[in-house]
């Protein structure tokens, strides 16, 4: 997916339709020169309803649309004729796009499954026409109510990639190229730091025909969460992922500390990501001797499993995905 193409934030100015009025009139005909009440109601306001739709990946398709205005309920009319509901305004995001109040930051809603749809804003009501406040005491109402009023403010548009696995590390850890080998994905590769820019998603064949979903984010620096470097722009993603693997080079000189590290960043961010599943892979194991491996195990962390590989030479890569798997079966 090309940089300029992934957007996963959009502030757009949203609109609901507001009721249309109900309508006062009284039945007239040659035959009955003085009928009773027949103003009907007015129709509701559209709906603004988001839709999930597996097909998207980006919110690129509204980055321009800074105003999404619903139409209006039609007034009601003589002869009980109620207006027509306004058409609802259907908005289709991404799996895991979610929306939240600009003004005061709350979460309204998130949308996780593909068809599901959820009111944003909703349409005002119609008003009753004179009709409905008909009585044994008052036959002749000459009043009816007006519509409700629309609903309108700044929202914001959030995605967060569904995963199932995230891949957590330092720039140039070798995030990208794991998921170029472990899947179809093509990110961009190179041997400096902040080569992706964008996320990436690649799925995972495992044996019997089995797969999971794995998700290569823009590498975390110390103070991210206070906007250093990328800043926390992408860490969000992580939210929606079940398990996290952690990459951390072998030439790393202190593989405990840059691990503490990471797991700091996200604890600033949301403290609730460091309940999931956690894996340590150190990567680039081709540019080691072997004996390496055996000198650096009282410097691993002692609270999780522990994968080495080489994405160059497929290295410990089966035993990965075996690890992944086994701790994606736990998680769901």
């Amino acid at each position: 997916m090309a940089e300029q193409n992934f957007v996963d934030y959009v502030k757009i100015f949203f609109r609901s339709g507001k009721g249309g009025a109900g309508f006062v009139h009284f039945f007239r005909s040659k035959h009955n020169p003085k009928g009773g009440p027949d103003g009907g109601d007015g129709g509701r306001g559209a709906h603004v309803i988001l839709k999930g739709n597996a097909q998207l990946w980006t919110l690129l398709h509204l980055k321009y649309r800074k105003h999404i205005f619903a139409p209006d309920g039609e007034n009601g009319s003589e002869n009980n004729c109620t207006g027509r509901d306004g058409e609802d305004c259907i908005v289709e995001v991404p799996l895991g796009t979610v929306a939240i109040d600009a003004e005061t930051g709350t979460k309204l809603l998130e949308i996780t499954r593909d068809g599901e749809e959820q009111i944003l804003l909703p349409g005002g009501r119609g008003g009753k026409g004179n009709t409905f406040f008909k009585s044994p005491t008052q036959q002749t109402p000459d009043f009816a109510q007006p519509g409700e009023p629309c609903q309108e403010g700044w929202k914001i548009l959030e995605l967060k990639l569904l995963a199932d696995v995230g891949l957590v590390g330092f720039p140039n850890a070798g995030k990208s190229t794991l998921l170029s080998v472990l899947s179809a994905a093509k990110p961009k590769i190179a041997d400096y730091a902040f080569t992706t820019l964008v996320p990436n998603l690649g799925i995972v064949s495992y044996r019997d025909n089995k797969s999971f979903v794995m998700a290569d984010i823009p590498g975390i620096i110390e103070d991210a969460h206070q906007g250093k470097g990328l800043g926390v722009r992408f860490i969000r993603h992580i939210e929606r992922n079940s398990v996290l693997l952690f990459m951390i080079p072998c030439d790393s000189q202190q593989i405990e500390k840059d691990y503490q590290i990471l797991l700091n960043e996200l604890n600033q961010f949301n403290p609730e990501l460091l309940d999931k599943p956690r894996i340590l892979a150190i990567t680039k194991m081709d540019i080691v001797d072997p004996e390496w491996k055996e000198l650096i195990q009282k410097e691993l962390p002692k609270d999780l499993p522990v994968v080495f590989i080489s994405s160059i030479t497929q290295q410990g890569l089966n035993e990965l995905k075996d690890l992944l798997w086994k701790e994606l079966q736990l998680a769901n």
